[in-house]
């Protein structure tokens, strides 16, 4: 197995983003050497890694001269923007061919929190089409692939942020999660993917009008404390009065928590092998004296079904009205099989639509009667560890590619429709050495909890990392 690292001997190291943070305030770097070094990583791995979906790099240089690009705890350290947000400058193509690129005329609102934190955007990364593949296998450009090992997935629809951050590119890039897209591609890569709650950071007006918002912008890093400290100085640019904040949360909390673990989803078993990844990081947490209790899946059957409706009921919308969305230059012809499939499945079944909408808005209810003796549910991130590059290809049947997509994520879609919390960790390995990821929720808005949980298992258990 050849991994694929940028790692080296220049101004970035193998630093963290905190770490980063330290060295520019200490003198030992600069901004403009962090940027030259990113970019130099970037340009030695992305034609294997095929991460990168639009370059901005002569704009970040400019940035980083300047006395204070954007101000902001992170001002300075590099990153990227996963191309399915609004950068003002910067075209948003949703992982598709379907359109023509033209800039954006402004920052949207996510993009606003995100650059107040003064990260710096060297351009945008790669996504699935729309984000609604687990991966991202583009029909003409090809798939991005995993720094673990080329020959498998980077997972998606956050693919090539996830693959830059593993690959040692950058420390910290944006993420989205509209079905497990923050999760999926931190537990393919061996990175901390946190989803947040709902509502705790802003949205861009396209998703945060839709009837079940689905979907939530966070990050993906290497180490948990890079993305407690994004949430804490995200949170400085935008707080939502009905959340508990988070705060500055540093380490882990001496509480010892009631851990509901299960390994079956409404779909499936896990594979042996994760099931039994799944176990040991159970017995791990009773190690540590959190009490911890094996459960049945509370989820009733038919939320597999009302979340693939809903699911493709947003693909209806963006190929319906795709002229409108995205300009006259819009050919729908040019849109991948996957989202055509989707496309069909939500017009041929459009009169179930309202029951499905009404029943993912109730999901909360079910799951917080279920959980309420326990403090947080741990689940495998994935049902098998990633697969073969090919698996998801979208060039074949509709019918093929959502049997596998359904049958692998299995699991993340929960939190998305509950709007809770769920983090990803990289806490095991295959036998193969591919990263194997541990998901972890709680209760709407308790988001502080899973950070400090995750402090407490870095340290117990130190991930692997691909320089290793």
């Amino acid at each position: 197995m050849t991994r694929i690292s940028a790692f080296g001997d220049d101004a970035l190291g193998e630093h963290d983003a905190v770490g980063l943070v330290e060295a520019l305030r200490n003198g030992a770097v600069s901004a403009t050497e962090l940027v030259e070094a990113a970019i130099s990583r970037t340009e030695k791995v992305n034609p294997a890694l095929n991460g990168l979906a639009y370059e901005a790099f002569d704009r970040a240089r400019r940035r980083a001269a300047a006395p204070r690009p954007y101000g902001g705890y992170f001002d300075g350290v590099p990153s990227f923007i996963k191309d399915n947000v609004a950068v003002a400058g910067m075209p948003t193509m949703q992982g598709t061919d379907a359109w023509e690129p033209r800039p954006q005329p402004a920052d949207g609102d996510f993009a606003r929190a995100f650059l107040a934190t003064g990260l710096l955007p060297l351009g945008k990364t790669q996504l699935s089409e729309f984000g609604f593949s687990a991966a991202a296998e583009h029909p003409r450009i090809g798939p991005v692939r995993n720094p673990w090992n080329p020959e498998h997935t980077a997972g998606a629809s956050s693919s090539g942020s996830a693959a830059f951050v593993a690959a040692g590119v950058v420390p910290i890039a944006h993420a989205n999660d509209g079905g497990g897209s923050i999760r999926i591609p931190a537990s393919c890569n061996g990175l901390v993917g946190l989803k947040p709650s709902r509502g705790r950071l802003p949205l861009d007006k396209d998703v945060r009008q839709m009837p079940v918002r689905i979907v939530h912008d966070g990050v993906v890093t290497r180490s948990v404390r890079d993305t407690a400290a994004f949430y804490r100085e995200a949170e400085k640019a935008f707080a939502n009065p009905r959340l508990p904040a988070i705060g500055d949360v540093t380490g882990p909390s001496a509480e010892r928590l009631r851990i509901a673990v299960c390994t079956r989803s409404i779909v499936r078993d896990a594979a042996p092998e994760v099931r039994e990844l799944t176990t040991k990081t159970a017995a791990l947490l009773e190690s540590l004296g959190h009490k911890v209790e094996f459960i049945d899946n509370p989820v009733p059957a038919h939320f597999a079904d009302d979340f693939l409706l809903y699911w493709s009921f947003l693909a209806f919308a963006l190929v319906r009205g795709g002229r409108r969305m995205f300009g006259t230059t819009f050919d729908r012809s040019r849109l991948d099989n996957l989202t055509l499939g989707l496309d069909r499945h939500a017009a041929r079944n459009l009169h179930r639509l309202p029951l499905a909408i009404a029943r993912l808005a109730r999901i909360r209810r079910i799951t917080e009667r279920a959980t309420r003796d326990y403090d947080v549910v741990l689940m495998p991130t994935l049902a098998d560890p990633p697969p073969r590059i090919g698996h998801l290809d979208p060039t074949q049947d509709y019918q093929t590619i959502i049997d596998r997509l359904i049958d692998w994520v299995a699991f993340t879609p929960l939190q998305n429709a509950t709007g809770e919390p769920a983090i990803s960790l990289p806490l095991a390995q295959t036998a193969d050495g591919l990263p194997v990821g541990m998901m972890f929720s709680a209760p709407l808005g308790e988001d502080r909890r899973l950070l400090a949980l995750a402090y407490e298992l870095e340290e117990a258990q130190p991930w692997a990392r691909i320089t290793d």
